[in-house]
């Protein structure tokens, strides 16, 4: 069976949905462990309630950025993951992170890039008077949330919507797509190739499959 390792920082909404599309078979694979930098991440205990290994490597102990990412991978590399899943792990990944897990590696970033890569992506659309914001898939690169789209999803912003309100929306939408995508790159279906996301042989648009 396939195997995903999962990297977080927070509550860990989206590693659930992975969870619960493995228990359901609708994702032929299985999560090998969940590794975090927040030892109070939540999405910690959601991996020991589903009998998942969970580990915190805690960045204060390592001099520099490479230093801890090379801790970190050497850790995961002892679970001989076939994907690593970025779900809302809050740190900038290192050049040589990026670099290890070259074409198998997955974030999905509350925005519909390329607009608003970086944080506070919710309240920058509704300062700017969006009508509709998104998350989108996409395959890491070194450039920050610039890596090739794979999936988005859009979502209404509505007059008079509050952060939560839209972030509520958003996250939906993340948990139905990102168990699909990565469904998709372990059934083989999906790969990065130039710099580009190929599905099923055809290099997908900008924007994504099925983009308008």
């Amino acid at each position: 069976m396939k195997k995903i390792v999962v990297l977080v920082s927070g509550k860990g909404s989206n590693l659930q949905s992975i969870i619960d599309a493995c228990q359901q078979n609708r994702i032929n694979g299985c999560i090998a462990a969940v590794f975090s930098n927040n030892a109070e991440a939540y999405g910690l205990q959601r991996a020991e309630q589903a009998g998942i290994p969970a580990h915190c490597i805690n960045p204060k102990s390592y001099a520099d950025r490479i230093s801890y990412d090379t801790a970190l991978f050497q850790a995961i590399d002892q679970y001989a993951p076939d994907l690593v899943v970025l779900a809302g792990y809050m740190r900038i990944l290192s050049p040589e992170f990026v670099q290890h897990y070259d074409g198998r590696l997955l974030n999905i970033h509350p925005s519909l890039l390329p607009k608003y890569p970086g944080l506070h992506t919710h309240r920058k659309a509704i300062e700017n008077g969006d009508k509709e914001h998104g998350t989108s898939v996409h395959f890491v690169t070194e450039e920050l949330d610039g890596g090739p789209c794979i999936l988005q999803a859009k979502v209404p912003i509505f007059a008079g919507d509050n952060e939560e309100e839209v972030i509520g929306r958003v996250q939906a939408q993340e948990h139905r797509i990102y168990p699909l995508v990565i469904g998709w790159f372990l059934d083989q279906r999906l790969v990065m190739k130039d710099n580009t996301a190929v599905m099923d042989g055809k290099v997908l648009p900008p924007q994504g499959y099925a983009a308008e």
